[in-house]
């Protein structure tokens, strides 16, 4: 991401446009001058290469992001009207962002079912419709009421088009060291309770012989019922049991 030439491209010297010029050149561009629209382009790639460095932490190919960049650059310019009085990179940062974003689910690892994007895509309209016209934020209810469909296709839909975060990326600096989202991810599995515990587990079926850790073992880490450990070893279900029991017995001195 912190290549001087992407696509060959040298970002050092890349030009900057004043208001006043893009204004010119857009005017331009409506008239169909082709001579404009690429300096308008070129004038305006540093805009891009500020988008892709909000994903530089996704280990995409900077030349890779920046091409899809461009489109979106271009798709701006087509789409935008000056009559609005609204500054270009207001309008195209947006549109850049989401052909990135596009671009990145397209080919996103996990795969995502058509039918299930466009349930996502209708919960997102359906969203952006009922804030318009409440001043509030939906609830799922209300968007899944609105699309006439479960609320859970809903949650999963949204769910399996939100882009992954990386654990590594920073969610609050305050000039000294960042903190990470892995620092905010509770682990409720391997606390040290439960790693005390599995250590006095471990030391305590050290005191079993052959057969009885072999039973815990198919038991309570493969899972296996009395009557399957039972067919394994060779002895009766009654047999299991009752070593099972000893076993457990004789464990809870040393736990």
């Amino acid at each position: 991401m912190n290549k001087v030439e992407i696509c060959g491209v040298n970002t050092s010297k890349l030009p900057v446009l004043s208001r006043q010029r893009k204004e010119e050149l857009f005017i331009k561009i409506k008239q169909g001058d082709e001579k404009a629209r690429e300096e308008f382009i070129h004038g305006n790639l540093r805009l891009v290469l500020s988008v892709i460095q909000r994903f530089s932490n996704r280990g995409e190919n900077a030349d890779d992001l920046f091409q899809v960049g461009c489109v979106g650059l271009i798709k701006a310019i087509d789409n935008f009207d000056l009559s609005q009085n609204v500054q270009f990179s207001t309008y195209a940062v947006p549109m850049i962002i989401g052909e990135i974003r596009r671009y990145l689910r397209d080919n996103n690892s996990i795969r995502v079912s058509r039918s299930l994007k466009d349930i996502a895509y209708k919960a997102l309209y359906a969203k952006e419709s009922l804030m318009n016209k409440n001043s509030k934020e939906p609830t799922i209810a209300e968007i899944a009421k609105k699309l006439d469909i479960p609320k859970e296709d809903v949650v999963f839909a949204l769910d399996a088009i939100a882009d992954p975060v990386s654990l590594f990326e920073p969610v609050y600096h305050d000039g000294g060291e960042a903190i990470y989202v892995m620092d905010q991810v509770k682990d409720s599995k391997n606390t040290d309770e439960n790693w005390l515990r599995n250590i006095a587990i471990s030391e305590a079926m050290k005191h079993l012989g052959e057969r009885e850790k072999h039973i815990l073992d198919l038991r309570f880490f493969q899972g296996k019922t009395q009557m399957e450990v039972a067919d394994e070893i060779g002895i009766s279900q009654a047999q299991v049991s009752r070593l099972e029991k000893s076993a457990l017995k004789h464990m809870r001195k040393y736990v």
